[in-house]
């Protein structure tokens, strides 16, 4: 994960004070969803965050087809947010630092697959710039032991994940895998980016 020292290395362009009193969204991908979403959910400024399939070529997705690895589709997130409460690059840092490990190809911790692989899906020109030079940054602080593999891929089409994967970490506190792999990400954010922490 993150080195302690690269966290003091951000750009100061993603740091700025927000300014913008539109509401925007972000779209990642970063391993299996219910993680992604439960951490996103405790960002301050953070609005919605609804889980579904994004990058491949099927319509209307099922989960069952996205997990064949077949469709092209990877488990993402879209995440609505306060740009006047928090700026695209604070979601950025807690993407590459608490949510994933984007040295990780299609696959993140236990599960396996294309599906599960670390993207940033971009809607505008300056999301693309931003998180471009981001990772350009962490990687001249050498941030990570190994290569970033996150792909950089202009958002399509989002596809929502089925009701019962909604707030799943939320809804399901006690289940083994959000116990193992998620609840523990929700932690780091508490201890390490506590002024981006929200309790919900």
């Amino acid at each position: 994960m993150i080195n302690a020292l690269a966290r003091t290395l951000f750009p100061a362009l993603l740091l700025a004070p927000p300014t913008s009193p539109a509401l925007d969204t972000a779209y990642f991908a970063g391993g299996c969803f219910w993680g992604v979403e439960a951490v996103f959910e405790h960002v301050k400024g953070v609005i919605d965050v609804v889980s579904g399939y994004s990058g491949g070529r099927e319509a209307a997705p099922s989960y069952e087809q996205v997990s064949s690895g077949e469709t092209g589709h990877a488990e993402a997130v879209r995440v609505v947010f306060d740009p006047a409460r928090i700026t695209y690059g604070d979601l950025l840092r807690v993407f590459f630092s608490v949510v994933h490990d984007p040295t990780q190809l299609n696959r993140q911790g236990p599960d396996v697959g294309p599906q599960y692989r670390s993207a940033i899906f971009y809607r505008t020109p300056e999301q693309k710039q931003i998180a471009e030079a981001y990772i350009v940054q962490i990687t001249k602080a050498k941030a990570f032991a190994e290569p970033i593999v996150t792909q950089m891929v202009a958002l399509d089409r989002f596809f929502q994940a089925e009701a019962y994967h909604q707030n799943f970490a939320a809804n399901n506190p006690r289940h083994p895998y959000i116990v193992y792999h998620d609840a523990p990400k929700v932690e780091r954010l508490k201890k390490e980016f506590a002024v981006l922490y929200v309790e919900r």
